[in-house]
């Protein structure tokens, strides 16, 4: 039997099928998005959940010509299918291969570049506006899931699209039931209704009417909420001046494609709620939503022993037993930062504040005002969402915060949007940051206790994966603040290094026979050993898995300027571009962070 599948190459093609023939493409969609992503990796339920909707979106819309703008990029896979990339599936975050989120350059459907959530709505907006300016008649649509909407540039969208008379269609994408209940026949028969042209004419009829009455008015207004508010849970988006329609189901073909055949005909900001089913037709999917939000490729081997991120784990729950004040924190990221664990153990003392990396920080803040001792933990890439909250909320007021950044440096197939590529950049101008990057699990352990027991802001900030394999000392020891370490005594060159790159230092000094001095401190410097290295070398090089612009070595530069130092010093780190995605280790050997880079970048200083 042929596919559907393999006749849509665009959209066009698939506006060629009848309503009858969309369940079954849907299905064969499904199948293939599974099998690759057993076969790259990637995200499983979430993409599952919305194909019904991506087809009746392509159906009824005219993409590219109207514009889909896709939260966060988990929900665009299908997307990706049905707009020319089908057979490129294989190639989803490998290296030149697909992004695993919607990138302008890889196609003209992919209207907006995303990674992080809730910017779909500004986006679209700015797009209608746009559109508006031009006398243009062509339509945005934002497609967010509820979880995104627990951040307040969603919120500031909103209020702003519904003070405008763009033509802006927002959907909610409500997968985890957490909003509505009223899924079912009635709510879609009604949401027909309420999205209709009858009902929108009858509406302005009696609109115009009614005002010159402006009690009657009154009274069929709050007649109407109230009706809608009995079957719908739209009075919030109402209020905020949307055309509300839904719940309505998001697995139902033909309930999607009357609805939004209806709201593409209407002016203004609009609004339709649907609910779907994360993993839908998977069933491990839809049995453990979480677990296949996103996924390995089969067959794939971690390295042995914990990663950083379950070093933090078991840290956090050591240190909550040892002292009552601790208080966990994490934006929407429990799983992947590590406080699964902790959030069972000390539930009282753990609060997942949902997308709003702001608010968790001032959270912190706040809490730390009052003599409690708030650990926030957070991805690299996330935590630049909340900088102006890190320096005016916490490093200003000199408070006991500590940052537990998670996924620093390169991040592989998840790319730039992921990538922790700048954080000891953005942090080290900060005043009162304490800010730490370890070189092996042992030492993460020990610089978290050493910035929790400081009296101000700190950061320990440490890769995706693990780490060299050193053993973990269950004690809850520190490490003396500013203080370096010397791993290895060579001649001519002393490689300074930061983190993650002590081994590739270490490797490197075997065949150069250089010193390596394990940094650990980013700042505070340890200048007595950069005083002391510059003295008895040739040449300083530093090396970080940070952006070169700004970063440790930048420091370290800095201060040798002020000393008025002759020695060489030169620089290692990411350089001033964003990198795409691929294999972690293939990255960081392209811009020359591999042992055998660090030798020929030194070999060639002396050759020069």
């Amino acid at each position: 039997m042929s596919r559907l599948l393999d006749q849509i190459n665009d959209p066009q093609d698939l506006r060629q099928l009848s309503r009858k023939q969309l369940p079954q493409l849907a299905e064969e969609i499904r199948t293939l998005i599974v099998e690759s992503v057993q076969q790259t990796g990637g995200h499983i339920s979430s993409n599952l959940g919305v194909v019904e909707l991506t087809l009746a979106l392509h159906y009824v819309f005219n993409t590219p010509e109207d514009r889909l703008v896709w939260d966060v990029g988990h929900q665009s896979y299908a997307h990706k299918i049905i707009t020319g990339r089908r057979d490129q599936m294989h190639t989803m975050r490998q290296p030149n291969g697909l992004s695993g989120f919607p990138k302008r350059s890889e196609s003209p459907f992919d209207t907006f570049g995303v990674g992080h959530s809730s910017t779909s709505i500004s986006a679209a907006l700015g797009m209608a506006l746009a559109a508006q300016a031009n006398n243009d008649s062509r339509r945005a649509v934002a497609i967010i899931g509820d979880g995104a909407l627990t951040a307040g540039q969603a919120y500031e969208a909103l209020a702003h699209a519904g003070d405008l008379s763009a033509n802006l269609l927002v959907v909610l994408n409500d997968n985890e039931m957490s909003i509505s209940k009223n899924v079912g026949g009635m709510a879609n028969y009604l949401a027909r209704l309420l999205s209709g042209n009858f009902y929108a004419t009858a509406r302005a009829g009696g609109k115009k009417v009614l005002e010159k009455i402006p009690t009657a008015w009154e009274i069929a207004r709050r007649a109407e909420e109230h009706m809608k508010g009995m079957v719908v849970p739209g009075t919030l988006f109402e209020e905020m001046g949307f055309n509300y329609i839904g719940p309505i189901d998001g697995h139902n073909i033909d309930t999607l494609i009357t609805t939004l055949t209806n709201l593409r005909q209407r002016k203004g900001p609009q609004f339709l709620h649907i609910v779907t089913k994360k993993g839908k037709g998977f069933a491990p999917a839809e049995e453990q939503p979480c677990k296949y939000h996103g996924v390995s490729p089969a067959g794939s081997q971690s390295k042995s022993g914990p990663s950083y991120t379950q070093v933090f784990s078991d840290w956090l729950c050591d240190m909550a037993a040892s002292d009552k004040q601790l208080i966990g924190i994490t934006p929407a990221m429990s799983e992947g930062s590590g406080l699964t664990k902790f959030a069972e153990r000390f539930t009282e003392r753990y609060f997942d504040v949902g997308i709003a990396e702001q608010h968790a920080v001032t959270l912190a803040a706040g809490l730390a005002c009052e003599g409690k001792k708030p650990v926030v933990a957070i991805y690299s890439t996330f935590l630049q969402r909340a900088y102006d909250q890190l320096i005016h909320d916490v490093a200003l007021q000199n408070l006991p915060v500590l940052f537990a950044i998670d996924r620093a440096g390169l991040v592989g197939a998840d790319g730039p949007t992921h990538a922790g590529s700048f954080d000891l950049s953005y942090l080290r101008c900060i005043p009162n940051m304490l800010i730490m990057t370890p070189a092996d699990e042992n030492e993460c352990r020990q610089m978290l206790t050493t910035g929790y027991k400081h009296n101000g802001p700190a950061a320990v900030r440490y890769p995706r994966g693990t780490g060299p394999g050193a053993a973990i000392d269950s004690e809850l020891s520190s490490l003396a603040i500013g203080e370096s370490e010397l791993k290895r005594k060579g001649q001519k060159v002393a490689i300074l290094a930061f983190g993650s790159m002590v081994s590739s230092a270490l490797e490197a000094a075997e065949q150069l026979d250089a010193t390596v001095v394990n940094m650990r401190f980013v700042k505070p410097l340890d200048t007595a050993m950069i005083d002391k290295m510059a003295a008895e070398h040739e040449l300083l090089v530093t090396i970080e898995e940070n952006a070169i612009a700004g970063g440790a070595g930048s420091g370290v530069a800095e201060y040798l300027r002020e000393t008025n130092c002759q020695t060489p010093i030169r620089h290692l780190g990411l350089p001033d571009k964003f990198q795409d995605h691929g294999n972690h280790q293939q990255m960081l050997a392209d811009v020359g962070l591999s042992a055998n880079g660090l030798v020929d970048f030194i070999n060639r200083f002396f050759a020069s």
